[in-house]
């Protein structure tokens, strides 16, 4: 191949296993999981290799690639998480395994391919099960996942692991600047991301202002008795409304689509797809309420490790690349141990919001230990 499947370019492993399948039939296998974290190009690496498979004895392979990167392909089904939150049983059921049983309509395979595949729940997997078991020959099937570990280990078992690892942080910034972000921020989000281009590119620009409220809220607890602009008394509460407001967006969306479903539904048969869109949204308002709430946590653990970083003399491996001068006030006179200290209370804080614990109390208590942490980092 004359260049790098699309999605594996700084994939190496990746792409010689996926080149390999390509190249030799023998190596082909029924059933993938690209796995890895996310934005490390698993979605456009299972296009391209879907685009690869149709194109092989095609007329005309070109066009048959271009449908395929287009989704109009006969041939490709391509599942995603229904209304932003599950891949559905009934979606499982009636897209792949029923159509897996069907001969191709052009090409000499059928490409099925499952985005997000640890969203399906025990039921959506086991139904899928039995085709994974017993496939038809010409049936290939791609399952791509974040979070591997969600999925049954009867799955996994049956699928030929490609593991997509971090993206360089150098070329996230390169990707970064190539698109018009100033060289010290793309250099900053890409180290921030820890290897994911697309959150990278989250906090280079949708997310900046998430970016700055967390860098305040962790530098309010360095100064509480301050009466700078930028010290708040509950610097937490603007990390909760955030949450909150993406949990909004995100349950809009559901609702969004289920206004779309019905317009091409009997009044008659309405009611269960209301109720399966309203659990949806309800799902899809927390899943985004508390990926949202985490990452600022997250930023504000990275202040504090960059803090650890300057007041160590070790300037130059600081990830927020473009504060060094905010750093710099805050690590002044900063014992490294007691910044240490709030960095993991930040961690374990985090870690105690995914057992569901009380967010607004855990958050309180959070930031009043981080003042008698932080204030005491000060060295004598």
């Amino acid at each position: 191949m004359s260049a790098p499947l699309a999605g594996t370019e700084h994939q190496p492993h990746a792409r010689m296993a996926l080149e390999t399948a390509l190249r030799e039939s023998e190596a082909l296998t029924h059933a993938y999981l690209f796995q890895g974290p996310p934005g490390t190009g698993k979605r456009a690496a299972a296009r391209a290799f879907a685009a690869a498979l149709l194109a092989e004895g095609a007329a005309d392979p070109e066009d048959a690639e271009r449908r395929v990167q287009a989704g109009v392909h006969p041939d490709l089904t391509w599942i995603e998480p229904r209304g932003a939150h599950e891949v559905l049983v009934d979606d499982v059921r009636s897209q792949v395994v029923r159509q897996a049983a069907l001969r191709p309509f052009e090409a000499q395979r059928r490409v099925f391919v499952i985005a997000e595949a640890d969203r399906m729940n025990d039921e959506s997997q086991n139904t899928l099960l039995k085709t994974l078991e017993e496939p038809a020959g010409f049936a290939h099937f791609v399952l791509v996942s974040a979070a591997p570990g969600r999925l049954l280990p009867t799955i996994l078992s049956r699928c030929q692991a490609v593991r997509f690892g971090p993206v360089p942080a150098a070329v996230i910034a390169e990707r970064l600047e190539a698109e018009g972000v100033e060289q010290q921020a793309a250099l900053a989000c890409a180290r921030l991301a820890g290897g994911n281009l697309a959150k990278a590119r989250f906090l280079a620009g949708a997310g900046a202002g998430q970016r700055r409220e967390a860098e305040t809220a962790a530098r309010a607890t360095l100064r509480p008795s301050e009466t700078a602009d930028w010290v708040v008394a509950e610097p937490w509460q603007a990390l909760l409304d955030r949450a909150a407001a993406a949990g909004g967006e995100a349950e809009d969306a559901v609702g969004e689509a289920l206004r779309e479903r019905l317009e091409n539904e009997p009044a008659k048969g309405q009611s269960p797809i209301k109720r399966e869109f309203e659990l949806q949204g309800r799902r899809a308002r927390r899943r985004a309420h508390t990926a949202s709430l985490d990452l600022s946590l997250e930023l504000m653990s990275l202040w504090f490790r960059d803090l650890v970083a300057l007041a160590s003399g070790r300037e130059t491996h600081a990830f927020n690349a473009d504060r060094l001068a905010e750093l710099r006030e805050d690590a002044e006179g900063r014992r490294a141990a007691a910044l240490i200290g709030c960095l993991e209370l930040c961690e374990d804080t985090r870690r105690r919001l995914e057992r569901n614990v009380l967010e607004d109390l855990a958050l309180e208590a959070l930031f009043n230990r981080l003042r008698r942490v932080g204030g005491g980092a000060a060295a004598a």
